[in-house]
């Protein structure tokens, strides 16, 4: 019996025409609505129509390669570096920073995948990892919101392990209840109201709420914060609120709102380079407004072998090997930097204060080398890293800061670099190698 592939079949014999008429044609309705339920549920989140052909955003060229693809990544990354400001710039080396997260129910949605909380704190985790190694005399301490309340997840701490410690553990951070920006920002600022005048006051909210749950008036915190120089700085997971701009623009801080996994990465990254010291307002005729210059004491310590005998450490209390004396008191500390338990020395090692110094002079932005006719030190190799250019023998046009020749030039040395090694040297080394500037 020939039957059509849509249509309703029965086991008990032949159907009238009318009956398979009539039952062909609510077959051919059923399967159309299934579609789109089936549709609408395959793509229920915002981050599902993002992946669906994410394969579309990369493109190949003319031989099939994706080099041309990740130059682009790169030339963005120069543009942005190239509108940066290379003059030295009066900053603060020694940190403070309050990291503020919402543990709200709001944080359990999943248009950011694989949800919200997830993503928060793997970011946050990648976030102090390199916040550390960029400002390792500074100190970061964890604030959560829920439940109407500012809870103290991670106390100030000048040690990366133990603030990634308090982050790690997620069932004491499941979120619950109603964010309060206001208890929160209350007790980061108690957390700060100790600490000298030539360090830093940093707050930054990881805000994935739409309301906020305030005992009192937060613009009368906002005023507190911007005399006590305060500098607040907020991105939103799901859209700007008017008082989280305020917060932001009042006391110098900056504001984004993520739009998706990349975007909100970028948005903390962009926090980790000490900000700009902010100008305070003077008597007439006392020249810059920017405050005067504090001498501070430091101590740099001896370190001790782990062959060394056991003794107690003033910090903690335990009985170890290792660790280190204060200059001052001898005291013995585990970890440095940190502030001597015993006089209050602030002990640092010559590499912390080194990698704290390359903020206020930065490496000068290299120059795309468009054409080889104007120099008389060209060479065929990178300075850096001696790997040969390829050789191309047009010139072109420089776009978007990305050299068609594939050199960018010291404008102090006038050495010529590669790709890699400029990158390497802004981001990691923070010194040329031609002329160690």
């Amino acid at each position: 019996m020939d039957v059509d592939s849509d249509s309703d079949i029965s086991v008990f014999g032949d159907e009238d025409p009318r009956v398979k008429g009539k039952g062909k044609g609510k077959a051919s309705e059923k399967p159309k609505k299934g579609k789109a339920k089936r549709k609408a549920k395959e793509q229920a989140y915002t981050w599902e129509a993002s992946y669906t052909r994410s394969w579309d955003t990369v493109q190949e060229d003319e031989t099939g390669s994706l080099q041309g693809a990740v130059e682009d990544l790169m030339a963005r990354d120069r543009r942005r570096r190239l509108l940066a400001p290379a003059a030295a710039i009066r900053r603060t080396i020694i940190r403070h920073l309050v990291l503020i997260l919402d543990l709200s129910n709001s944080m359990v949605d999943r248009d950011f995948r694989p949800t919200r909380f997830d993503l928060t704190l793997r970011y946050a985790r990648e976030f102090v990892t390199e916040w550390f190694d960029q400002n390792p005399l500074g100190q970061i301490g964890v604030v959560g919101m829920r439940s109407g309340l500012g809870e103290r997840i991670g106390e100030m701490s000048g040690n990366p392990q133990d603030v990634l410690r308090s982050l790690s553990d997620r069932a004491k951070l499941e979120p619950t209840g109603e964010p309060s920006l206001q208890n929160a920002i209350e007790m980061a600022r108690g957390s700060m109201s100790h600490l000298p005048t030539q360090s830093s006051r940093e707050i930054l909210i990881v805000f994935g709420s739409l309301t906020t749950c305030d005992p009192g008036n937060i613009h009368e915190t906002l005023e507190v914060c911007t005399k006590s120089r305060i500098r607040i700085s907020v991105v939103a997971l799901a859209a700007e609120m008017k008082i989280c701009r305020e917060l932001s623009d009042k006391t110098g801080g900056k504001f984004g709102v993520a739009m998706n996994e990349g975007h909100f990465k970028d948005l903390l990254f962009e926090l980790v380079p000490p900000p700009a010291q902010q100008a305070t307002i003077r008597n007439a005729g006392s020249g810059s407004g920017l405050p005067p210059a504090d001498l501070m004491m430091m101590g740099f310590p001896t370190r001790l072998p782990d062959t060394s005998p056991p003794s107690l450490c003033a910090c903690h209390s335990d009985l170890k090997s290792e660790g280190f004396l204060c200059p001052r008191c001898m005291a013995k500390v585990c970890d440095v930097p940190t502030d001597c338990d015993i006089c209050g020395l602030m002990i640092v090692s010559s590499p912390h204060l080194a990698r704290s110094y390359h903020h206020l002079f930065p490496v000068k932005p290299y120059e795309a080398v468009a054409s080889l006719d104007y120099t008389s030190q060209t060479t065929n190799a990178c300075h850096a890293c001696a790997r040969p250019f390829p050789e191309v023998h047009l010139s072109g046009v420089v776009t978007e800061g990305l050299s068609p020749l594939g050199r960018y030039r010291c404008p102090d040395c006038h050495h010529d670099f590669c790709t890699e090694c400029d990158v390497f040297v802004h981001d990691v080394v923070h010194c040329c190698p031609g002329c160690g500037k």
